[in-house]
């Protein structure tokens, strides 16, 4: 009887080179005119803590015991990628999605958010979770973690639109039948 070497994957280097891919398929999503405002990264280990004792001040002093759950949450991930935007009108001619007669009128408002800059991420979070999904790695797209990251300003100060996507490898993730 021939006798084989039984192999288990390390699940946190798995989950950094998914992570890494993840981030590439949002930096090559499609942009808007072709002027990307996303700001991508990876975190681990002590900087997921970090995120994750901010989310849990911010749960308590607001009063939303959802952050306080999310805190908990990720620390049950061993990689997490944060993906945000920039925010800067298209000079385009005609549009008025955001609300304001055209970029220049907008460009007055400059925390209001471009609707493509917000459509962009969102198209590069799909991207980057699609990714996920064909790797089999469990995760969730979290608002709560980009209120964090945006007050921690790890992301820059001109991130105002931040997300934050925990990965997970066990056989129940645990982003979901949360309590």
């Amino acid at each position: 009887m021939r006798k084989i070497k039984l192999v288990e994957p390390n699940p946190k280097d798995v989950l950094r080179d998914v992570a890494e891919k993840m981030l590439l398929a949002a930096r090559t999503a499609p942009k808007g005119r072709g002027e990307d405002m996303t700001v991508l990264a990876i975190v681990e280990g002590d900087e997921i803590t970090a995120i994750a004792k901010r989310l849990k001040e911010m749960g308590e002093s607001l009063g939303a015991p959802g952050f306080v759950r999310d805190a908990a949450n990720i620390l049950e991930a061993p990689v997490m990628i944060l993906l945000g935007s920039k925010i800067k009108a298209l000079g385009l001619k005609k549009c008025g999605m955001c609300g304001f007669k055209d970029c220049d009128t907008k460009n007055q408002h400059p925390e209001i958010p471009c609707v493509f800059n917000t459509g962009d991420l969102g198209i590069a979070i799909g991207s980057a979770v699609s990714v996920a999904m064909d790797h089999r790695v469990d995760n969730r797209i979290m608002y709560s973690v980009g209120q964090a990251v945006m007050d921690m300003k790890w992301l820059g100060e001109d991130v105002k639109i931040a997300y934050g996507i925990p990965l997970s490898a066990t056989s129940k993730s645990p982003f979901f039948d949360r309590k």
